[in-house]
């Protein structure tokens, strides 16, 4: 209801998530919200069955962050952020918004949470590290961005940078940093302290 109320946002349906690959599939939305807990079919399935469709869209994953161990796992599937299942109505349509235009979204308490599993996993490694040093200044200067969260089209505003080129950036940082998602190039950046 909330997201519906709206003028810019239209929801396109609600279920279960047996019948939510299915609906994603036929509906084709830029965002999806899905609960880590479902009944039936949980949310990493789905994440998992819906990243694998043609055009994937932005997935943001619901949880309360009992599990970080099911948290964990979203993040290595591909999801585009982490929302807590309070979050308030303003921060639940930025959230969307945000998701929609390409951005990351990662509620405060939610990237607590992950820079600490991903710094238990993959921690700061010297690998991490010479993976960065591969970085122009430019992917430098992305990153940076695309750690706050930010759209590429917003990317491309703050650098005075196409939307396309941006999104060659954001795909050359991706395989330099042996990473999957925008989400797991934030949180590496998120996790190295800034050059003094």
């Amino acid at each position: 209801m909330i997201l519906q109320a709206e003028g810019d946002v239209r929801v396109v349906g609600a279920c279960s998530g047996e019948d939510a690959v299915a609906l994603v599939a036929r509906e084709r939305p830029d965002v999806v919200l899905l609960d880590i807990r479902m009944p039936v079919v949980d949310g990493l399935t789905v994440l998992a069955e819906v990243l694998r469709g043609p055009a994937p869209p932005a997935v943001a994953m619901l949880t309360t962050f009992d599990s970080d161990q099911q948290v964990a796992q979203a993040m290595r599937a591909g999801a585009s952020g982490f929302l807590l299942k309070d979050t308030d109505p303003f921060g639940l349509l930025q959230a969307v918004r945000t998701l929609a235009a390409g951005g990351v979204v990662l509620s405060p308490r939610a990237a607590r949470t992950l820079l600490s599993e991903h710094a238990e996993t993959s921690g700061v490694t010297a690998e991490t590290l010479r993976r960065l040093a591969t970085l122009t200044a430019r992917e430098r200067d992305v990153l940076g961005l695309l750690a706050q969260g930010l759209s590429n089209a917003d990317i491309g505003a703050a650098l005075d940078l196409g939307v396309g080129t941006v999104k060659d950036h954001v795909s050359s940082i991706l395989g330099k940093l042996a990473v999957r998602s925008r989400m797991q190039a934030a949180l590496v950046a998120r996790q190295v302290p800034p050059p003094a």
